[in-house]
C-alpha cells in the first residue's frame, strides 16, 4: 500500500503532498523534512530505494523516489509494494503531468493544484493504484476538462442573462405604456377609505 506521495523542490518546499494514511500535521512535517533529508544527500548515481523514515511508523517502509530537474517525486510504500512497479508509476505520473502541462514545472503544480490532484485521483487513490495506463488516465482528465468547460459556459450564459433581466423588464414596461392598444386606467379606485 501506498503511505505517502510527496513531491518537492530542491530546497525543499512542498509542491504537493498526500497521505493516505492518518497523521498529525507535526508528523506529517516531520516525515516531509526527514525524506528531504534523505533523498537531497543521496547521489545521482545510487539506486531509487531506500528505507523510510521512523516517523512513518512501525512496519518496514520505503521510499521509492525519481529526481527530475527541481523536482522530487517520493512515494512512501510498505513492504507489499513493488519497487519498479512504483518507480513505473512515478513515470507514468510525471508524463501524465507533461503532457496535461505541456512540458510541467515546478510553477504548473502550485497554481494548477487542482488539476494535479485530479490528476493523481486518477492514478491512485487510498493508497492503492487504480490505474497505469496514461491514455486511459488522459481520456479521464479531458473528460474532466470538458465538463468543467461546459459548466463554465452554463454559468457565463446564466449570468449574462440574469445581468440583463433588470434591462428586459424596463423596455417591457416602456412597451406597455407606450402601447396605444392597451389603455391604463388614469384613475386607479382608492382601496383605503376608512
Amino acid at each position: 500500500m501506498i503511505r505517502a506521495i510527496l513531491v518537492f523542490n530542491n530546497q525543499g518546499k512542498p509542491r504537493l503532498i498526500k497521505f493516505f494514511t492518518h497523521y498529525t500535521e507535526d508528523q506529517q512535517q516531520a516525515v516531509i523534512k526527514e525524506v528531504y533529508h534523505m533523498v537531497s544527500k543521496r547521489d545521482e548515481t545510487v539506486c531509487n530505494f531506500l528505507e523510510g523514515p521512523s516517523q512513518l511508523g512501525v512496519g518496514d517502509f520505503r521510499l521509492i523516489y525519481r529526481h527530475y530537474a527541481t523536482l522530487y517525486f517520493v512515494f512512501c510504500v510498505d513492504s507489499s509494494e513493488s519497487e519498479l512497479g512504483i518507480l513505473d508509476l512515478i513515470q507514468v505520473f510525471v508524463e501524465t503531468l507533461d503532457r496535461c502541462f505541456e512540458n510541467v514545472c515546478e510553477l504548473d503544480l502550485i497554481f494548477h493544484v487542482d488539476k494535479v490532484q485530479n490528476i493523481l485521483q486518477e492514478i491512485c487513490m487510498g493508497g492503492m493504484v487504480l490505474e497505469t495506463n496514461m491514455s486511459e488516465i488522459l481520456t479521464h482528465i479531458d473528460g474532466q476538462n470538458k465538463l468543467e468547460k461546459s459548466e463554465t459556459t452554463t454559468a457565463s450564459t446564466l449570468k449574462s442573462t440574469m445581468s440583463s433581466a433588470p434591462n428586459k423588464a424596463a423596455s417591457a414596461i416602456r412597451n406597455v405604456q407606450t402601447s396605444s392598444s392597451i389603455k391604463l386606467p388614469t384613475k386607479l379606485p382608492n382601496f383605503m377609505k376608512s
